[in-house]
């Protein structure tokens, strides 16, 4: 007897993806290549993320690399078992954001994925070859956008992932905006759905607070193309998060899961944590100094020059988020306080299990005949 996945593939620019499930790109070094490369290797797309990590492979090579040298050491390194792998580049990050991009795809990603503000001129970075360009949005004038733009350049997006308010870490809405039962996935979805359709048919994934076998066909059956799934492979055995980090999340209540706004991210987004995380108590607390030592988050100055951080300045509006993330993958551990980052229904999570046995769950997998 032998497994079969009962969703179908997933196809992006000529790429037969079996199954159409894309491991969210978690950051900071949760989404490394161990994890990437577990998703890949059980035919969904495995995404490494980008943030902080020139840190993190210098850590673990003790030895310095830069931005686009470890984006290309950790896509090879996701792509070398075999399957589909990736990564996810956030905007906000603009000091790294076009080292990454062509480093990855130099290393031949498969995937770039690109949020935290609109990727208005990834496809102008570098020629992309056969890598797929996704831009993430949360709605449909957004993804108009960036069409619009892309058209200029000569492109057009290889698909679309369509984040919810139900997403860990950074969202793409203001605070009064994040309950509204209008920005609902599944009423974002239609309007983004026929925008995709507008401009060519691109593929449409789905993303924030997906959790079952369910979840995933009641999508797939309303015309959505993949599913882009974070929080549940962060408590797998191959995510790079911390064994403290896993825990918090196997004890987080329904109550813990917040959305931080002030004290919040120097990004200005909206962003979902464990209240108990340290370095979101110490935040709250004000007893944390201000503190900028990292600078993944800088923004140019009025002499063209990366040195402006809210979390620069003062913690009395946002936390130093590079420090608290780098902490909770495990970097500096022992003198920085942890942020835990999780997706709205990480309090269902009680147990922590290997990538495969996840898989095997979300696919919904069923024996068949063998001759």
């Amino acid at each position: 007897m032998e497994f079969e996945s009962v969703l179908p593939p997933l196809v992006i620019k000529g790429k037969r993806v079996r199954v159409p499930l894309i491991q969210g790109g978690m950051g900071v070094g949760v989404s490394l290549h161990p994890l990437a490369s577990a998703v890949a290797r059980e035919g969904g797309v495995g995404i490494v993320s980008s943030a902080c990590l020139d840190r993190l492979v210098s850590k673990r090579k003790d030895k310095k690399v830069n931005t686009y040298e470890a984006a290309y050491e950790e896509v090879s390194l996701a792509k070398s078992a075999g399957g589909f792998a990736g990564i996810n580049i956030m905007v906000a990050l603009v000091r790294d954001y076009e080292d990454s991009v062509k480093g990855a795809l130099d290393a031949g990603a498969d995937f770039i994925i690109s949020g935290a503000g609109l990727p208005l001129g990834l496809p102008a970075i570098q020629p992309p070859k056969d890598t797929a360009l996704i831009p993430i949005v949360s709605s449909a004038r957004a993804l108009e956008l960036i069409c619009k733009k892309w058209e200029r350049l000569g492109y057009r997006p290889d698909a679309v992932v369509l984040e919810g308010p139900l997403a860990g870490g950074h969202l793409g809405f203001k605070m009064d905006q994040i309950d509204l039962e209008s920005n609902k996935l599944e009423n974002l979805f239609l309007p983004v759905k026929d925008m995709a359709i507008k401009y060519g048919n691109i593929p449409v994934i789905v993303a924030g607070g997906i959790y079952t076998h369910n979840d995933i066909l009641s999508f797939l059956s309303k015309g959505a193309d993949g599913i882009q799934m974070g929080t549940r492979f962060l408590a797998t055995e191959e995510s790079s998060a911390t064994s403290d980090y896993k825990q918090a999340v196997i004890d987080a209540r329904q109550e813990d899961i917040l959305v931080a706004d002030k004290p919040g991210s120097p990004c200005g987004l909206p962003f979902r944590v464990i209240k108990q995380s340290p370095m979101f108590v110490s935040a709250q607390k004000r007893l944390r100094e201000p503190k900028c030592d990292k600078g993944y988050v800088l923004l140019k100055d009025a002499e063209g020059k990366f040195t402006r951080c809210p979390a620069k300045e003062s913690n009395e509006n946002c936390f130093c988020i590079c420090n608290g993330l780098l902490s909770s993958a495990g970097y500096n551990s022992d003198k920085e306080e942890p942020l835990y980052t999780v997706g709205t229904n990480a309090y269902r999570v009680d147990r922590i299990i290997p990538v495969k046995n996840l898989m095997d769950e979300l696919t919904g997998k069923v024996l068949i005949p063998t001759s």
